[in-house]
């Protein structure tokens, strides 16, 4: 893997940005300094217990990656399960209201919800570039600009998707739901709206602090909201009685806390560095940010799927934060090393769950049914399952890879071209022509589009030029750090 100079966590340097720090042995600059900001140069090192640097052998160079990783994907599977779980655990309660009211809540969550869900994570992603690669070149008062930037974009996002809220009863008739469902659900569509709004803030924020390693404040953020949204909507299902409407404000009310949490955290001081105020210089630049937003979102917006993602999504998330930093810093043998210890990890945990899938086949299904038919079927889906367990333990990684590296424009279209060009035309000449019905769908989606995808991420990443996109990403930061607009 070739020699690696490793930092460790030290104190933050409060020096210019231009002073460069130099390695004596090698003339190297440094590797990024990814720990908690918290304007102390000479704080405590959390992870690395201030270990002096020094040349390592692999199993410690592998071990110290290790423990910079999992600091950062720990609190965000933890984040991506909380706020999975209150779109779940609202749902859970409509149940019990009635099979008409669980059927809106889950069409308005699951769809209506849900696609403007993945487009606008993915458009937040922009940042784990752009705040990865500032925070790793130390220019950290750049992080509250592009935060802020991404605000303003996201939010002008809202309302162009407010059409597919306000008109949800008449686009579910015409896709055949029925009038009890499609009315019901256009009604919870437009009390869902503050929810909706919600996700201009939030996605930025998350971003925002994964970024320079606070991620345990996300986690509590969204331990919050997770606790408030379960209580209240208890509350207003067994003792208000205030119904399915209810539970849409329980919904937009553990969203919220969420936003106040981490707003709150940044603006009364936790992040002194990062965060110097509401500027003017957010509106600066904003053609450039969006472009790269639209990419992030197309980029992403295919691949968010429900709890089999939850791991992958937080690898694709601390992935990125790691090769953006290193190659903010300069380092790209680090941000190399940083990607093959990630896509290594995820691929095992890919493998162990693939082959629980593969053990418990003929049980999983009990959890649901006791029907003998169905069980026969699931235990014959287990196997593509797990095929794409493990397929999605590596192709998001890669994209976090992409994402770290700015890459987001070039993996938007083969996602595009994998996606409509091969899956959907395989899964549908395979499950209609071939009469395979689901397995042939399932099959084709994964093996002619996910499969295709990770591919070519893989030879991409492979044939990569790393200290090339260590110096591409040195001009980023300084382009993308003028007051001015980048062009």
């Amino acid at each position: 893997m070739g020699r690696i100079i490793d930092e460790g966590y030290g104190g933050i340097d409060q020096r210019p940005f231009l002073t460069s720090e130099v390695s004596a042995r090698d003339g190297q600059q440094t590797a990024a300094i990814p720990e908690q900001i918290n304007g102390s140069a000479g704080s405590t090192n959390a992870i690395n217990k201030g270990e002096e640097a020094g040349e390592l052998p692999l199993g410690r160079r592998v071990w110290r990656e290790s423990k910079k990783l999992w600091y950062i994907l720990g609190p965000s599977i933890f984040s991506r399960l909380a706020n999975f779980s209150m779109f779940v655990s609202t749902q859970a309660f409509a149940g019990h209201l009635g099979e008409v009211e669980l059927a809106a809540m889950a069409i308005t969550i699951t769809v209506i919800i849900g696609f403007n869900f993945g487009f606008m994570l993915g458009m937040a992603s922009a940042l784990e570039t752009l705040c990865g690669q500032a925070f790793g070149a130390k220019r950290y008062h750049m992080l509250g600009i592009y935060v802020q930037r991404s605000f303003i974009v996201l939010f002008v996002c809202c309302f162009l998707f407010l059409p597919l809220y306000i008109f949800a009863a008449p686009l579910l008739r015409l896709l055949g739901q029925s009038d009890a469902v499609a009315e019901l659900t256009g009604e919870l569509a437009l009390w869902v709206i503050p929810t909706h709004f919600s996700f201009a803030f939030i996605f930025p924020l998350v971003r925002f602090f994964q970024s320079q390693l606070k991620t345990p404040v996300i986690a509590f953020a969204f331990l919050l909201g997770l606790t408030a949204n379960v209580a209240a909507s208890w509350l207003c299902t067994y003792v208000l009685g205030f119904g399915v409407f209810g539970l849409a404000l329980c919904l937009a009310l553990g969203w919220w806390l969420v936003v106040f949490g981490m707003l709150g955290y940044a603006m009364c001081g936790g992040c002194p560095l990062t965060w110097k105020g509401w500027s003017v210089e957010a509106f600066s630049g904003l053609w450039e940010f969006i472009k790269l937003s639209v990419a992030s979102g197309v980029m992403l917006c295919m691949n968010i799927s429900d709890w089999e993602l939850m791991i992958p999504i937080a690898f694709f998330a601390a992935t990125g934060v790691r090769v953006a930093n290193e190659l903010g810093a300069g380092n790209g043998k680090a941000a190399k090393f940083a990607a093959i210890v990630s896509v290594v990890q995820s691929t095992i945990i890919g493998i162990f769950f693939c082959m629980l899938v593969m053990v418990l086949r003929s049980r999983i299904a009990f959890i649901f049914t006791s029907s003998a038919d169905v069980i026969e079927e699931v235990s014959k889906l287990s196997y593509l399952l797990g095929a794409t367990i493990l397929l999605n333990s590596v192709q998001p990684i890669l994209s976090g890879v992409a994402v770290g590296s700015g890459w987001q424009a070039y993996v938007a279209y083969i996602n595009l071209g994998c996606y409509y060009g091969i899956g959907l035309p395989l899964g549908f000449l395979m499950g209609w022509v071939f009469n395979l019905s689901i397995m042939g769908i399932w099959g084709g989606m994964i093996f002619g589009g996910t499969a295709v995808q990770t591919v070519i991420l893989s030879i991409i990443v492979v044939r990569c030029d790393w200290e090339r996109e260590a110096e591409k990403a040195q001009q980023r930061v300084a382009k993308w750090s003028t007051t001015n607009n980048p062009n």
